[in-house]
């Protein structure tokens, strides 16, 4: 698969394929703890994410699969067997198709371009260092696409696990995007879910993370999960930041008296 991550297309145990981002990734371990737990996190939000699991690859099958490597600047190795981070691909490749960008003149055909907005509030909040990226896709026959916002790697800024807030980072690149957006009420009911979330839900998706995506590290862990309890507060400012950039990405949003 293209990204940095170099994630490579695998049918599992349970028919469903997935995207499966391997622990010696070229980007970082924490890499893959970061996509679990901002997914899982956007998921409680009720955001369109992937499915998110852990899968288990086997040494056999690497030895056995001379494409399960990554290709570094002067070398290939082979992927790293063990738990790895997997998510579900968004639609079977046997029953659609998904694009990762549609032209400006075709976003009118997607069903639910609202919850850009939405993710605005998940990528703020978390502190994505990375671009937004969309997965747009439709089952066969279909004349219509679906959103579902993929690749949470480069949350908490990668492997970094700090939360350097720029107004332009973890946006979309078109502006187009956020046309509906007419006031903080276009951001609902996704913003007041992250600022009510009870600090039990972070704290358990934070637990469901495998220690070996983190090097074992649970106080490093424990204390990006507090900052995020602490930052769920800071979310509106952080949009507020994004809205009267230079961008100015929300045209039509409308002033209250």
């Amino acid at each position: 698969m293209r990204g940095g991550a170099q994630g490579h297309l695998m049918r599992c145990s349970d028919g469903n394929f997935y995207v499966v981002k391997f622990r010696n990734n070229p980007q970082h371990l924490r890499v893959l703890a970061n996509e679990m737990l901002a997914t899982r996190l956007a998921e409680r939000a009720g955001l369109p994410v992937p499915v998110t699991e852990v899968v288990q690859v086997d040494e056999w099958l690497i030895e056995h699969t001379p494409e399960l490597s990554i290709q570094l600047a002067h070398n290939a190795i082979r992927c790293e067997a063990g738990l790895q981070f997997g998510s579900r691909y968004v639609v079977s490749p046997l029953e659609g198709q998904v694009f990762d960008y549609l032209p400006v003149e075709m976003l009118g055909l997607v069903r639910n371009l609202e919850t850009f907005a939405g993710m605005l509030v998940l990528d703020k909040w978390t502190g994505n260092a990375n671009g937004r990226q969309a997965a747009f896709w439709r089952k066969l026959r279909e004349k219509k696409y679906t959103a579902a916002f993929i690749d949470q790697g480069y949350c908490f800024n990668a492997g970094e696990w700090t939360f350097p807030d720029y107004p332009l980072r973890g946006v979309y690149a078109r502006n187009e995007v956020y046309e509906s957006v007419r006031g903080w009420e276009s951001f609902e009911p996704w913003l007041m879910r992250v600022e009510k979330m009870e600090e039990d839900v972070v704290w358990s998706v934070a637990g469901e993370i495998p220690p070996e995506w983190y090097g074992g590290e649970w106080e490093e862990l424990e204390k990006l999960a507090r900052k995020l309890i602490e930052r769920r507060h800071a979310v509106r400012e952080l949009i507020e930041a994004f809205r009267i950039s230079v961008r100015r990405p929300f045209p039509g949003w409308m002033e209250q008296a």
